[in-house]
């Protein structure tokens, strides 16, 4: 007798629908869907930097539009083949808002402020007031906002809409340049009059809060302002110290991981002066990877945490950490 693998027998065929009539109306089967359940778990990550411990809350996602608009001096086939190189989109370039809250033991640090109630690049920001929550931290209990800048995006959340400080017991600090410009109608492009009722709005209320800080000071214990101006003019990066471990909070040093990082002398369509912060972002980033020193980068993707090396073609790549859920 020859026996065919590649056909079920007919005892096979009857009891396979046997079983299937006996349980088609059981709970669980496939003629039940569990429904979706369209909701994301809490936006915040928790982690040890020497004796400080870092949260990282999220303004939201910031969509940048079509970066063939935003990111200059590449030819649209380079950006397109560096895009498709590394699985983004051709069309739209989606950025974080990483927002870092600091426990050094003694000072809770919170470093920018996000979009505030701002859409102008949409309904997906201003989420730094639940996100805190969410993180179990109360705005009354931020001791210091530390701004990098005074963009949109950084400086938005100081204040709610009718003047009042979202975090009353701090103390805020930035650079003298960045709030002398971003809040002077006369200094100011007519094309970035958001930029400059969003600086007014959120800075003049709490100008006798403000402390300017300088370039290489160590204004608060163990956060030292690094000035990174092109982006701004009066731009700051921080480097943070605990114990024995750094981390550099890079504001928009650089907002894209691969477009501003591969030829890292690729232009930003918001920055001020282009050509410097490009020099700038060349300068910082080639420091930064010499010293193996770990960067927490604003816009990069959830949670923002990695290493910049050298790519062996004048420019950089980025990687970012795993997340540690144990702390």
């Amino acid at each position: 007798m020859t026996i065919r693998l590649d056909a079920p027998s007919r005892r096979g065929l009857m009891f396979g629908a046997a079983a299937a009539a006996a349980t088609a109306g059981l709970p669980g089967m496939a003629s039940a869907k569990a429904p979706m359940l369209r909701s994301q778990s809490p936006y915040y990550y928790r982690f040890t930097l020497g004796d400080a411990e870092g949260t990282m809350v999220s303004d939201g996602t910031l969509p940048l539009g079509d970066p063939h608009a935003n990111f200059l001096g590449l030819t649209p086939a380079e950006m397109d083949a560096q895009l498709n190189a590394n699985f983004l989109p051709l069309s739209n370039a989606v950025l974080e808002q990483n927002i870092l809250i600091l426990n050094t033991g003694s000072k809770l640090v919170l470093f920018d402020t996000g979009m505030g109630s701002l859409k102008l690049f949409g309904p997906t920001t201003g989420k730094l007031m639940t996100t805190m929550r969410q993180a179990g931290i109360d705005p009354k209990d931020i001791d210091a906002v530390v701004m990098s800048h005074a963009h949109v995006d950084h400086c938005g959340g100081c204040v709610a809409d009718d003047g009042t400080p979202h975090f009353p017991n701090a103390q805020y600090y930035i650079s003298q340049a960045d709030f002398d410009y971003w809040t002077d109608p006369g200094k100011v492009p007519a094309s970035f009059s958001a930029f400059l009722d969003t600086a007014r709005k959120n800075l003049l209320p709490i100008r006798d809060r403000l402390v300017f800080i300088k370039d290489g000071q160590e204004f608060l214990p163990g956060i030292q302002a690094l000035a990174a101006p092109g982006h701004s003019i009066g731009h700051m990066i921080f480097m943070i110290t605990s114990g024995q471990q750094n981390l550099c909070y890079l504001g928009d040093l650089t907002h894209h991981p691969v477009l501003l990082m591969e030829k890292p002398l690729t232009e930003f369509a918001y920055d001020t002066d282009p050509k410097q912060s490009a020099q700038t972002r060349l300068k910082m980033l080639t420091m930064l990877a010499k010293n193996r020193i770990p960067v927490l980068a604003y816009h990069f993707a959830w949670p923002g945490i990695g290493h910049v090396a050298e790519n062996g073609q004048g420019g950089f790549r980025y990687y970012p950490q795993a997340m540690k859920m144990e702390l």
